[in-house]
């Protein structure tokens, strides 16, 4: 776990950004990346403001690899429609994304965790992969083991995030629904995201 913790706080740091609003960050004390070289940031050039913007649109999703997430791009240009916009409705309909919009974990890398280990049910059938498509209307509910886990106590109680009014959800019953595709305003990013510049990125 500690790996996971080191790794999260260096995507945060590396970015110059608090990507997931988590008030232990330590770029609220230090806004500057790490390294002995972290603090001479000179001005990014078009391609580094677009590689940017994708390093933290990945990162925010549990650092998604390249390739999964070059998929997801080819798969929003495929479809009608604001690529963008698409590309955020993928990843928000990604399983552990949705779990972590429920508050069933505390970070997207713990709810990425509670889904490979086989705590997650969806529509009653248990689900272990994290990238799995959620689609409107699903039901997603925690194993009867998973809902009395210290961890998933502890985040349903968290104050520091809201879940959105995309998803319901019963935190006594550890069980909501994916009622709707989101729309890219809809989503509560602690920091701006800017899918259009993603697109720019590969479509170089």
């Amino acid at each position: 776990m500690t790996k996971r913790i080191n790794a999260k706080y260096k995507i945060d740091r590396r970015l110059g950004a608090n990507i997931w609003g988590r008030p232990k960050s330590p770029i609220n004390k230090r806004d500057y990346g790490p390294g002995q070289h972290g603090q001479a940031r000179g001005k990014l050039s078009d391609y580094g403001v677009q590689l940017r913007a994708k390093q933290k649109l990945r990162g925010y999703y549990g650092n998604i690899g390249e390739r999964q997430f070059r998929r997801y791009y080819q798969e929003a240009t495929r479809r009608r429609g604001n690529t963008g916009e698409i590309l955020i409705q993928l990843l928000e309909r990604r399983l552990d994304a949705v779990v972590y919009r429920m508050k069933f974990a505390p970070t997207v890398f713990a709810a990425r965790q509670v889904v490979n280990h086989g705590h997650v049910l969806v529509n009653g059938k248990r689900v272990n992969i994290p990238s799995y498509q959620v689609r409107d209307g699903d039901t997603i509910e925690l194993r009867s083991k998973a809902k009395q886990m210290t961890a998933v106590l502890v985040s349903v109680e968290l104050a520091e995030r809201d879940v959105p009014d995309y998803i319901t959800v019963d935190h006594k019953e550890m069980k909501g629904v994916f009622v709707r595709t989101p729309a890219l305003s809809d989503v509560p990013y602690p920091v701006l995201m800017e899918p259009n510049l993603v697109i720019e990125f590969y479509s170089r």
